[in-house]
Order: C-alpha cells, then structure tokens, then sequence
C-alpha cells in the first residue's frame, strides 16, 4: 500500500477506472452474445437487430479505449458474415 498521498489517489481512481472498464466489456461480451443467439435461432429479423446493436456498441467500446479500431473492425466483419450466412 502507497504511503505518498498522489500515490493512495492514483490507487484508487485505477480501481475505479478498471471497474468501469470491466463493466464495459462485460455489457459489450452480452451484446455480442445476444446477436451469436439470434443467429444460431436463425431468426434473420432478429438478429438484424442484435446485429444492429452490437455494432454499435463495438464502435462505442472504441471510443472508449476499450478495444482498439482494428479489432473493431474485425469483430464487426465477423458479425456482418454470420447475418449474411442465414437465409433471409
């Protein structure tokens, strides 16, 4: 444990910030995880809206730090594959 006061403050707010950040990811993982469900039903229009969702939310997790634009990029063109593999 820190003795230097900055020290105890930067403690805390890194715990607070990783809080957040796992929060983030947890809610951006179920979002992902509702469209794979959608899929895997082959409901075409709902999965059209989990795809919609998710793609949202992945770019919003750019924004946040959380993943880096390349990653984005691939788990969107990952999404947009399995919703043009299901027959519509």
């Amino acid at each position: 444990m820190p003795n230097i006061k900055s020290a105890k403050k930067r403690v805390l707010v890194s715990e607070a910030k990783a809080a957040r950040n796992k929060a983030a990811r947890s809610s951006l993982k179920t979002y992902l995880k509702k469209f794979d469900v959608a899929v895997a039903a082959g409901n075409r229009a709902e999965a059209e809206s989990a795809y919609a969702t998710a793609v949202k939310k992945v770019d919003q997790a750019v924004g946040k730090g959380l993943l880096h634009k390349n990653t984005a990029a691939r788990r969107k063109s990952s999404l947009t594959r399995k919703l043009n593999r299901i027959a519509g």
